[in-house]
């Protein structure tokens, strides 16, 4: 088995978000400037190492070195893509992979299908949760366009992970993937990329849904994918404003058998530390928006308990896949939804080394 971190690479100015907030504006900014909005409400995240852009491999590889040392096997890291357009992609390039460490742990990339905000914190109650300006359109040719600069640019370095042979790619909105393409076109555009690959005699895809809508759920397998997982697996979205952070892993975990049982395929659970997104969104009070990115806020969360779910994560992961199964830690460095392994003031070093405990 092997346990792999999601990676934000969102920590650092891009020129569409400069052009609303000026320069050098990051996500830091709502991160430092969040405020508790009820009692007990665990605001603001202030990490214990600092700010930092994760441009800097100096940076980036002392966060990836901890998580090294702490039992993380590899990451996951965010990779945006739209028709060619590439955004956050020097977080990748210059700071994980230009970094001593990084340069030498196993890594692969999830398909982040929806470009970034770039108004934030979002103050309009009026706007759907996907904004026109962040939707991702995409065809049978664009997938294989992914593919092929992925297979260029990735594939082919001895650090890209894989799984029995096969380079892992995961796609975070497998839902509007296979709405955008319908069913037939999914299972093309899959097949296609297979073929490519197979053509220029690179290895072939571990391809991997996270988080397929009912409607899809039951068809990944015909569609060609190879796996499910999820992102953030935690709080109920429709839900109560504040939900403990171990009644929701305890849930989620009780449905991890029926989502592998109806894709029909290996399911890599999901542990995530806790979730916040407040620091996103503009403060409604009573008022707020019943969608993301005020989503309920999870509370309650301890390193004990994460270390407690994880170990039920790796009793699943043992008895369904072995030592080819995956488990999922959301994540390194998500700090304005509220998920991160990285040190914090509130809890120091914890969820390190409860993770590192746990494994």
């Amino acid at each position: 088995m092997r346990t792999l971190a999601y990676v934000f690479t969102g920590w650092h100015p891009i020129a569409e978000r400069e052009l609303v907030h000026g320069p050098d504006w990051t996500e830091w900014e709502l991160v430092r400037s969040c405020q508790p909005r009820f009692q007990g409400h665990a605001q603001p995240k202030v990490p214990l190492l600092g700010e930092y852009d994760d441009r800097d491999p100096v940076a980036m590889g002392q966060r990836l070195a901890l998580a090294r040392d702490h039992g993380i096997d590899g990451i996951v890291a965010g990779f945006f893509w739209c028709r060619g357009k590439r955004v956050f992609e020097q977080a990748l390039n210059q700071g994980i992979l230009g970094s001593v460490e990084g340069g030498a742990m196993d890594y692969c990339l999830m398909w982040a299908n929806r470009l970034p905000r770039h108004v934030l914190p979002v103050k309009r109650k009026d706007l759907p949760v996907v904004v026109g300006s962040r939707l991702v359109s995409t065809d049978e040719e664009d997938f294989l366009a992914l593919v092929e600069h992925l297979a260029q640019e990735h594939f082919t370095r001895p650090n890209y992970l894989r799984v029995q042979g096969r380079c892992y790619l995961s796609i975070y909105d497998s839902t509007h993937f296979v709405r955008e393409l319908g069913w037939e076109g999914t299972r093309r555009a899959i097949e296609s990329a297979r073929l490519w690959l197979k053509d220029q005699g690179l290895p072939d895809l571990h391809l991997v849904a996270i988080d397929p809508a009912p409607e899809i759920a039951g068809d990944v397998r015909q569609l060609g994918f190879d796996g499910v997982t999820h992102y953030v697996h935690l709080p109920e979205w429709k839900g109560p404003q504040q939900q403990d952070y171990w009644e929701c892993a305890t849930r989620r975990a009780g449905q991890w058998a029926a989502i592998a049982r109806m894709a029909d395929l290996p399911y890599a659970p999901s542990i995530a530390t806790g979730w916040d997104a407040s620091a996103r969104a503009a403060d409604f009070g009573l008022e707020r928006p019943d969608k993301y990115p005020w989503s309920p806020v999870v509370t309650g969360e301890h390193p004990e308990l994460f270390h407690q779910a994880v170990r039920r994560g790796i009793s699943f992961v043992e008895a369904n896949e072995g030592e080819d199964g995956l488990l999922m830690i959301a994540s390194l460095n998500e700090w304005s939804e509220g998920h991160y392994l990285e040190p914090d003031e509130r809890f120091g070093y914890g969820w390190l080394e409860a993770l590192r405990g746990a494994l």
